[in-house]
């Protein structure tokens, strides 16, 4: 029985897809699919051998992502969104949540994703990390997951993806894992505009 725990498993993901990416920048795009396939086909390790990672994955703009649980505060339902003026398209607004407001980023905007009009169904991923604190707009969440640290690739890389930097890596099933901290330490998403 393993006695790491969950923050120490993302860090080895961390380490190894860091790997993965410096190899990948020299590698042909042929080899590392490739390789990727091998590493699909190889045969399931037992159980309790096999490392494993925490996601809560949710939908947005048909598109599916996940990321660490271990930064999301709460998730809540979008209720009583309030736009703000003068900030950037990606800020949809704020809402009030037990006594404090707190902003909500609209990823579809901030990857120029396809947008959809909101619903009941749509939800807030609350992120912090004792520093900043944010929501992420999704529009439908999926749930939890756990996945074998090795099922995890790091992306491939695209020249005008406006997500580059902010994902850690993609899953078998084309899900795109969302790097958290990255989000969370983003200048660009602190508005601070001096009147």
């Amino acid at each position: 029985m393993s006695t790491t725990t969950g923050e120490e498993h993302w860090l080895v993901l961390r380490q190894r897809l860091d790997q993965l990416s410096r190899m990948q920048e020299t590698a042909d795009p042929d080899a590392v699919l490739a390789q990727r396939a091998r590493q699909l086909a190889a045969p399931l390790q037992d159980e309790e051998q096999v490392a494993r990672v925490a996601l809560l994955v949710f939908e947005l703009s048909g598109e599916r992502y996940a990321l660490s649980p271990y930064r999301v505060v709460e998730v809540v339902p979008l209720r009583q969104l309030t736009p703000v003026p003068c900030t950037p398209g990606y800020i949809l607004g704020v809402v009030a949540v037990r006594g404090r407001l707190v902003s909500v980023l609209d990823l579809r905007q901030f990857f120029e994703l396809p947008l959809r009009s909101l619903s009941e169904r749509n939800s807030v991923i609350l992120l912090s990390d004792g520093r900043m604190e944010f929501g992420l707009l999704c529009d439908t969440l999926c749930g939890t997951q756990e996945l074998p640290l090795e099922q995890i690739l790091p992306p491939l890389r695209h020249r005008h993806d406006s997500r580059e930097g902010y994902l850690l890596g993609v899953t078998a099933e084309h899900w795109a894992i969302l790097d958290a901290e990255v989000l969370l330490g983003d200048p660009r998403l602190v508005v601070n505009q001096q009147v």
